[in-house]
C-alpha cells in the first residue's frame, strides 16, 4: 500500500515536522480511500504558534497598511495563477464539484481582493473644533494575536478567506487551527502566503484536536478569536472565550427557509430551489433545506423539483458532469441517512429517496442522493434542526402571513428567502423577516464581501460580523486622540485647560 502523504503545520513561516504521535487520516470523499494524514499538534506545538505571532505582531503592527495591502495584492496575483490547483485539491479533500470548489478559492480570492482595500477601509473620522481649540480624531488600530477555528464545508472561503487575509490586513497575527478532515487547501494556501512576502510568523496553521485549539480561548496572548460551526461548540467557544475577555464571532447552524408564494413562476423558483437546496450537497449554511409553500401550488413545485433533481448526475466531485457529489465524511454520510430514517419515523413523505444510491467505479465514496420530504410539520425535528445535507423539507401553509409566522419561528436565522412576482409581498417579507440576509427569488442570498455575513438568532454570537465593514472592526479597535495647540500669548499665560469633553 502507499506510504500517505504527511501533512505538516505551518509555524514561523516554515512547515514543521511535529513531536505528536497522533494523526487525522484525510479521505478523499469520491473514493473513499485515504490520501493523507495530518498530526494532531500538541499544546506545545500551540503554544509555540501562539508564541510565533506574538513576537512577529510588533513588527507587522508598525509596517504601514498600504505595504500590508500591497502584499495582499501580490497574494492575490498568486491564488489566480494557482487557481485551478486550489480547486482540483478543494474538491478532492472535501468532495464538492469542480465547479463549487472554484466557487470555494474564489470566494477566498473575493475577500483577499477586499483585503488590497483596507488603506481606505482602516480609515477613521475627525472633527477639527469638537469643542473651542480642540481637534478629535479617531484612528482604528489592530489588537495583536487573533485565531481562527475552521469547519470543514469550506476549506478555501472560511480560514483564508472570512478569517486569515482580513485579520493580517489589520495589522494583527493570525494562528489557524483547520478542519483536521480538510486541512489540505489552506495548507496549500501557507505557501502562497510565504511567497507572497508575508514576514514569518504573521500567519500560522496548527491542526490539532478540540482539546489543543481549547488553548486558544484562554490564552492571554490571544486577544479574539472566529469561529465557523456548529451552535453548541459555538456557544461553549463564545462563553469561554469571552469570559476570558477576548472579542468573539462565531458563525453557527442554520435551517434556513424559502416561503413560495402561489404567484411565483415555477419552473425558474424550482430551479432555484435545486441549486440552493443540493448544491454543496447541502453542506452550507447558507443552503435552503426547507420551502414553505402555499398550498395552492405545492404539488406542481413539488412535481418540477423532482424532476430537475433525477436530471442531475451524481458523481465524484473531479468529474466535471457531475452536479452532485457526496458528502464530507464517512461519519457524516451516516449522520445525514440518519436524519432521513428520522424523517420517515416523524411521518413526513418520503417524495424522492436519495438512499442507497451507488456511483459505478466509485462504490465506496460517501453519496446521498436527491431526498425530498413533503408534508413536513413543525413538530417534526427533520423540518427544524440542520440536516446538512442533500435533503429538502416541504412544508405546505395556506398564505403569506401564515408562511412567513412559520418561519420566524424556527430558532435559526441566517437568511431567509421569498419568492414572488409581488412588489408588496416582496417588501412585506424584507422588513418582516427574522433572517439576516434575506433572498427576493435569490435562493442563496450571500452577500458580496463588501456587505457584513449577519446571521441572527442561534446562527450567531457576537456583535459584529465576517465580511465589510464589520469585519474591520472587529480585527481592530478605535482610539480618540484630542488634541489642543496654544498661541504665544496663551503660553506666556497660565492657562488652565478644563477640557472634560462637554464643551
Amino acid at each position: 500500500m502507499e506510504e500517505l502523504r504527511v501533512m505538516r503545520p505551518f509555524i514561523g513561516g516554515e512547515f514543521v515536522e511535529s513531536a505528536s504521535e497522533k494523526f487525522t487520516t484525510i479521505y478523499d470523499p469520491s473514493t473513499g480511500h485515504p490520501i493523507a494524514k495530518v498530526p494532531q499538534c500538541t499544546q506545545e506545538e500551540v503554544n509555540r504558534a501562539v508564541a510565533c505571532a506574538k513576537a512577529a505582531y510588533p513588527a507587522w503592527r508598525d509596517t504601514p497598511v498600504r505595504k500590508r495591502a500591497a502584499l495582499m495584492m501580490k497574494l492575490h496575483q498568486l491564488i489566480e495563477r494557482d487557481m485551478e490547483e486550489l480547486t482540483l485539491l478543494c474538491a478532492t479533500e472535501n468532495g464538492k464539484c469542480l465547479s463549487e470548489a472554484a466557487g470555494d478559492v474564489g470566494k477566498a480570492l473575493d475577500m483577499t481582493e477586499l483585503a488590497c482595500s483596507a488603506p481606505s477601509l482602516l480609515m477613521g473620522e475627525s472633527l477639527m473644533d469638537a469643542s473651542s481649540g480642540y481637534d478629535t480624531t479617531l484612528y482604528r488600530e489592530p489588537l495583536g494575536v487573533f485565531a481562527g477555528i475552521a469547519p470543514w464545508n469550506f476549506p478555501a472561503m472560511i480560514p483564508v478567506g472570512w478569517m486569515a487575509p482580513l485579520a493580517i490586513v489589520c495589522g494583527n497575527t493570525f494562528v489557524l487551527k483547520p478542519a483536521s478532515t480538510t486541512p489540505m487547501t489552506c495548507l496549500k494556501f501557507a505557501e502562497l502566503y510565504k511567497e507572497a512576502g508575508i514576514p514569518d510568523g504573521v500567519f500560522n496553521i496548527v491542526p490539532c484536536s478540540r482539546n489543543e485549539a481549547e488553548i486558544l480561548l484562554s490564552h492571554p496572548d490571544v486577544k479574539g478569536i472566529t469561529f465557523v460551526g456548529s451552535t453548541d461548540v459555538g456557544r461553549h467557544i463564545y462563553a469561554t472565550a469571552a469570559a476570558n475577555g477576548k472579542r468573539v464571532q462565531c458563525l453557527c447552524e442554520a435551517k434556513n427557509h424559502a416561503l413560495v408564494l402561489k404567484d411565483a413562476p415555477l419552473t425558474r423558483t424550482a430551479a432555484g430551489i435545486v441549486n440552493s437546496a443540493f448544491g454543496c450537497a447541502g453542506e452550507r449554511c447558507m443552503a435552503l433545506p426547507t420551502v414553505v409553500v402555499e398550498e395552492e401550488i405545492a404539488d406542481q413545485l413539488i412535481a418540477e423539483i423532482v424532476r430537475l433533481c433525477k436530471q442531475q448526475k451524481v458523481g465524484p466531485a473531479y468529474d466535471p458532469a457531475s452536479k452532485l457529489g457526496p458528502v464530507g465524511s464517512k461519519g457524516h454520510q451516516k449522520f445525514v441517512l440518519d436524519w432521513i430514517e428520522k424523517g420517515i419515523e416523524e411521518g413526513a413523505q418520503l417524495v424522492l429517496d436519495g438512499r442507497n444510491i451507488k456511483v459505478p467505479g466509485y462504490e465506496d465514496g460517501y453519496y446521498i442522493g436527491h431526498t425530498v420530504f413533503d408534508h413536513v410539520t413543525e413538530e417534526m425535528t427533520i423540518g427544524t434542526r440542520e440536516v446538512f445535507g442533500p435533503v429538502l423539507c416541504i412544508k405546505r401553509v395556506k398564505s403569506f402571513e401564515e408562511g412567513l409566522a412559520l418561519m420566524n419561528r424556527n430558532p435559526f436565522a441566517n437568511g431567509s428567502v421569498i419568492f414572488t412576482q409581488s412588489g408588496y409581498y416582496a417588501r412585506e417579507f424584507a422588513k418582516r423577516t427574522d433572517g439576516g440576509m434575506v433572498g427576493v427569488n435569490v435562493g442563496i442570498p450571500v452577500p458580496i464581501p463588501v456587505f457584513p455575513f449577519s446571521g441572527h438568532k442561534l446562527s450567531f454570537f457576537g456583535d459584529l460580523h465576517c465580511h465589510g465593514k464589520d469585519a474591520f472592526r472587529f480585527y481592530t479597535e478605535s482610539k480618540c486622540v484630542t488634541v489642543k495647540w496654544f498661541d504665544e500669548e496663551e503660553q506666556t499665560n497660565a492657562h488652565v485647560d478644563t477640557w472634560d469633553g462637554s464643551r
